[in-house]
């Protein structure tokens, strides 16, 4: 039987926290069929939509929004933590489970009307990718999806999408916390 994305992700018990289940995706992009299988996915529900950039959100978006973009012939731009940035940036905070983070963006990254995909590891509660979203309309910027590897459904970060209007794809997704 073929392999599919879910078979390369591996479960870490007690990380970071105890009593979490943190799905680990270093070893789908450590293997090379796994990697190419995860972009090829990611990308298929937006080949051929008109895209002018792919937002990768911090950080192992980064390394998923950069192949998207090159695959998309597209433009990357990242969502980063506050002070990571060089230039002008905009920034939005937002909720953790354990805690509260901001997110940048520089303020020149989009302009209105640009068509974008935000890309990331894994859907949880939704929070960063929120954050990103908001950053992202400030702009003037239309998001036409968002794409996930992984979505933790218990959390109900697919509903926090949906209820802001995003369409959203998930590879796969995996039940508990």
């Amino acid at each position: 039987m073929a392999k599919t994305v879910r078979d390369y992700i591996r479960t870490i018990v007690d990380f970071p926290h105890e009593g979490i289940l943190f799905r680990d995706v270093t070893t789908l992009f450590a293997d090379p069929r796994g990697f190419r299988m995860c972009v090829d996915q990611m990308l298929h529900p937006y080949a051929g939509q008109d895209i002018d950039m792919v937002i990768g959100l911090e950080a192992r978006g980064f390394i998923l929004g950069g192949a998207i973009a090159h695959q998309l012939g597209t433009g990357f731009v990242p969502v980063r933590k506050k002070g990571k940035l060089p230039g002008t940036t905009i920034s939005q905070d937002y909720k953790l489970e354990y805690g509260e983070a901001i997110v940048e963006i520089h303020d020149d990254a989009l302009k209105p009307g640009d068509k974008v995909l935000v890309v990331d590891d894994l859907l949880a509660t939704g929070g960063t990718a929120g954050a990103g979203i908001s950053l992202i309309q400030r702009l003037g910027a239309e998001i036409v999806g968002c794409a996930f590897i992984v979505d933790l459904p218990e959390l109900g970060g697919r509903k926090v999408l949906e209820d802001l209007g995003m369409d959203v794809h998930a590879l796969c997704t995996f039940d508990g916390a």
